[in-house]
């Protein structure tokens, strides 16, 4: 499998997913490719206005996408792509929409055959076997929790580890150790923003100048930087 799968698609001050291109550029390379965009994870804005944002900055970096719900039958335009890209927004939305369409198979058994995925957010939550670490409100029933399973292991994009000033809730870190007491048995990588995992040649990778938080149950989180080995969790 071919996978980068980016924490956040904006830093702060900078433009729409900006700091990820240069990384995005060399993960699919100078070959035209036919780039299917997804964009069933926006809610407070339009399909069109996201396909153009995402349009924008792909052709700064020479490639051409358009969004899957321009094609008349989208399990044939995921089945004829040679690229899949699932941009961010509600994790509950993206899932909702994919299953309605019968399109996380499709786009499982193109990923599992070598087509390269790029997902930034939500796009990352759905790689994981699991919706359950999102962050996002589950302001829609998405008729099951299932994800793609190109991953093994649980992904919490936007992880902070800080609890705001005055703050009383719960932090980031105690929702993830609830969700490890229930699921014993995975991993959650906390991925912090700016940073990215790029899976290649069964190699997965760090990439960005924070490091990764991960947790197991019952046992302390630890942290894993840019150069580490990470096959522990292929």
């Amino acid at each position: 499998m071919n996978l980068l799968l980016i924490s956040n698609s904006t830093m702060p001050g900078e433009p729409f997913l900006d700091y990820p291109k240069s990384e995005i550029k060399n993960f699919i390379g100078n070959q035209a490719l036919n780039i299917v965009f997804i964009p069933y994870a926006a809610i407070t804005f339009s399909y069109n206005e996201y396909e153009q944002k995402v349009i924008e900055r792909f052709n700064e970096i020479g490639h051409t996408i358009k969004s899957i719900h321009h094609f008349n039958n989208p399990i044939k335009a995921i089945t004829d792509a040679n690229c899949i890209v699932v941009g961010g927004g509600n994790t509950w939305q993206l899932t909702r929409l994919l299953r309605e369409k019968q399109l996380l198979q499709t786009i499982r058994k193109k990923v599992l055959s070598g087509t390269p995925y790029i997902g930034w957010s939500a796009g990352a939550n759905i790689a994981c076997p699991s919706i359950k670490t999102t962050n996002d409100m589950p302001i829609i029933d998405p008729l099951g929790f299932d994800a793609l399973s190109l991953v093994s292991f649980q992904i919490n994009p936007h992880y902070l580890d800080a609890n705001p000033n005055g703050h009383a809730g719960e932090t980031r870190q105690q929702r993830i150790e609830e969700f490890l007491e229930l699921n014993q048995q995975i991993t959650v990588a906390g991925l912090r923003e700016g940073t990215m995992l790029k899976l290649e040649n069964n190699q997965l990778k760090l990439i960005g100048n924070r490091s990764m938080r991960i947790f197991n149950y019952n046992k302390t989180p630890f942290e894993v930087n840019e150069n580490d080995d990470l096959s522990f969790l292929i």
